[in-house]
């Protein structure tokens, strides 16, 4: 029996996501040099980030609000400050 990893749609969705958001979203490349720090390697670093994406994601949505960068990444750079 073959072993399922992942859901593959979905990977090939949030996949390209997490790369967007590397290069287009300051709060983001954040996330994600902070999981590279602590050797991560990129592909976990990758996953944590869409991760938190999804997370984002699912909050705007249950709230019925327009994405913001400065607030779904506000408590990162609070802390970091």
């Amino acid at each position: 029996m073959a072993r399922h990893v992942r859901n593959r749609r979905l990977y090939d969705a949030v996949d390209p996501w997490a790369i967007c958001a590397l290069t287009n979203s300051p709060g983001g490349r954040t996330f994600y040099d902070q999981h590279r720090d602590a050797e991560q390697t990129h592909h976990q670093a990758l996953r944590a980030l869409v991760n938190r994406l999804v997370g984002i994601l699912h909050g705007r949505l249950r709230q019925q609000q327009p994405y913001n960068e400065h607030t779904a990444w506000a408590h990162r750079t609070t802390a970091a400050a």
